[in-house]
């Protein structure tokens, strides 16, 4: 019998299953980019939220002037910003390596060098951007490329689940200090409950829960297994159990990047530096308007507002963000004039600034990674396979 006709066990169908759907959920971003009708609809559908947002919007609440002054801004804080957001991505490069990046000397770190490290990061947020209503966005691509890498599946899942708690504890843990310090009076400004105590509040929970989910049992999967034995449906119990496993294990993981200060540096001052440079240029974009917000609520305002990022966009978080933030600034009675010009700055440098850069690193990623498929002796798994062995 042939190699390519041989019966697939069930674990191999469903490995194949899972690269196909990654392989896919890529091209259909690669397919995205290729076509002028969906591009040209979206950008539509993201105009008509712009001009909801920044221009009916404004008139509803009587604050319309504040568009004026966007001619006002001064130039040179214009660059500090843009400079804070090559910093920003920078961070994010770190991050990336810090978490994902492989064990020293491995093959997996000699893949995942700078350049690559470059791409993966860039590519996956040109893709939760441009792509986020499709799903998984920037997650499945940058899963995608780990797996190319030659990362194995368990490691690349736990590993990718350790770099969005790592970089989340971050927000959470900023929300509690700075909500804390604001409430007390050792920072500077006003401290509404609703963004100082509401939020800490909320931050403190989820931190909790996530504490909750490490201390699930390193032998979760097999004591489910053991338990089952003997029921009809062990191997959807298998299934089900591997979720929690892997999401226990990510965090551990994350945990003990915050504990070893040598160990985790790049890691920890990758997610550190990520934030605080997106904070910088908020900063910036108040400062080119002439705001002088105290730093603990430019700070609390930042992250308050970003928890828009929770509610379904059709256009990954645009609209949402930043009437999230524009709102969020609002309870800190920060002056709506100030407020509409300095994150409408904010979000066209922070996010629609990176997503030309972002295609061009998914374009240069493809070749990256057609490169480790030939180096690893991969061939690429026809649909006609999976179709016979099913």
């Amino acid at each position: 019998m042939a190699a390519d006709d041989r019966r697939l066990s069930v674990e191999e169908v469903e490995e194949l299953d899972l690269e196909t759907a990654e392989e896919l959920e890529v091209s259909r971003f690669q397919a995205l980019l290729q076509d002028r009708r969906k591009i040209a609809s979206g950008l539509l559908l993201v105009l008509l939220l712009v001009v909801a947002i920044y221009v009916l919007f404004p008139k509803i609440v009587g604050a319309d002037e504040a568009l004026d002054k966007l001619d006002d801004a001064k130039w040179y804080w214009i660059l500090v910003a843009i400079g804070f957001n090559v910093v920003a991505f920078g961070a994010y490069v770190a991050l990336f390596r810090g978490v994902l990046g492989g064990t020293r000397h491995d093959a997996v770190h000699r893949r995942l060098d700078l350049r690559a490290s470059y791409q993966i990061t860039m590519a996956g947020l040109a893709a939760t951007r441009i792509f986020s209503a499709a799903g998984a966005g920037g997650i499945v691509l940058t899963y995608w490329a780990l797996r190319k890498a030659g990362v194995p599946r368990r490691r690349a899942a736990c590993r990718m689940v350790a770099f969005l708690v790592l970089t989340y504890f971050v927000y959470l843990a900023a929300l509690i200090i700075f909500g804390v310090l604001l409430r007390a009076g050792v920072l500077n400004g006003r401290a509404p409950l609703a963004g100082t105590v509401v939020p800490a509040a909320v931050s403190g929970g989820i931190i909790t829960l996530f504490l909750l989910i490490a201390s699930i049992p390193h032998d979760f999967e097999r004591r489910i297994e053991h338990y089952a034995r003997g029921y009809r449906r062990v191997r959807y119990l298998q299934r089900i159990a591997k979720g929690p496993a892997t999401l226990a294990m990510g965090t551990r993981t994350a945990i003990a990047f915050i504990r070893r200060p040598r160990g985790g540096l790049m890691a920890v001052g990758g997610a550190v530096g990520f934030w605080a440079a997106n904070i910088c240029i908020l900063w910036a974009s108040f400062k080119a308007f002439g705001g002088h917000l105290p730093i603990g609520v430019l700070v609390q305002g930042f992250f308050v507002g970003m928890a828009a990022n929770l509610i379904p966009s059709p256009a990954g978080g645009v609209g949402a963000v930043d009437a999230g933030m524009i709102g969020a600034f609002a309870i800190f009675g920060i002056d709506d004039s100030i407020v509409f010009p300095a994150v409408l700055t904010y979000r066209v440098i922070a996010f629609w600034l990176p997503i030309p850069p972002g295609i061009v690193a998914f374009v240069q990623l493809r070749g990256t990674v057609a490169g480790w498929e030939r180096e690893r002796g991969e061939i690429a798994v026809p649909m006609s396979t999976l179709q016979k062995v099913k």
